[in-house]
């Protein structure tokens, strides 16, 4: 009777990363280690975030376009509706961004602490000296966007960080 052939070893995805820190910490001290991510880390962040999204926006993150572009004292946080004829997602784009602008200038910035997490960057700062930033709404043809305009460095530097935060989190439903 022949002898049964072993099946292939199966794939472990985690098990370069547990060597790799195993072996690094050899002789007592952590030396370094590496990490390795298949992307999936980041889509499933996205999907999350999209789906915390969902309970704080009105309006379909999937037919919407976030863009954060980040300026010398500030930035421009703009959300059209990808058809531009859409009345409904334009009215609620609008009346959303009108609400945040009135929290966010009292230093309340909850709605993307409960998208984003708490420990979202800039964030601490944006709330903590909201008074050092002016805030302003304005329709436009698609949505609407909100203007941010400050002269303290630290304050600009968190908006920016918040900005950068927002377009990885919201990927390709954002832009710069």
């Amino acid at each position: 009777m022949p002898e049964p052939v072993p099946s292939p070893p199966r794939p472990r995805p985690w098990l370069l990363p547990v060597v790799v820190a195993a072996v690094s910490m050899v002789g007592g001290g952590v030396v370094g280690a590496i990490v390795v991510s298949s992307g999936d880390d980041e889509s499933t962040r996205q999907e999350e975030v999209a789906e915390r999204g969902a309970s704080v926006m009105p309006f379909d993150l999937s037919a919407t376009t976030h863009v954060f572009d980040a300026t010398d004292g500030g930035g421009i946080q703009t959300v059209v509706a990808d058809d531009p004829i859409d009345r409904e997602q334009i009215t609620l784009i609008r009346s959303h961004l009108r609400e945040e602008v009135e929290r966010f200038r009292i230093g309340d910035f909850g709605d993307p602490a409960t998208i984003h997490g708490h420990d979202m960057p800039g964030l601490s700062v944006l709330e903590a000296k909201h008074d050092a930033l002016a805030i302003s709404y304005r329709d436009l043809r698609a949505g609407a966007e909100i203007t941010y305009q400050s002269d303290d460095p630290s304050v600009i530097a968190a908006l920016h960080d918040w900005f950068a935060a927002q377009l990885s989190d919201h990927g390709s439903h954002a832009s710069s």
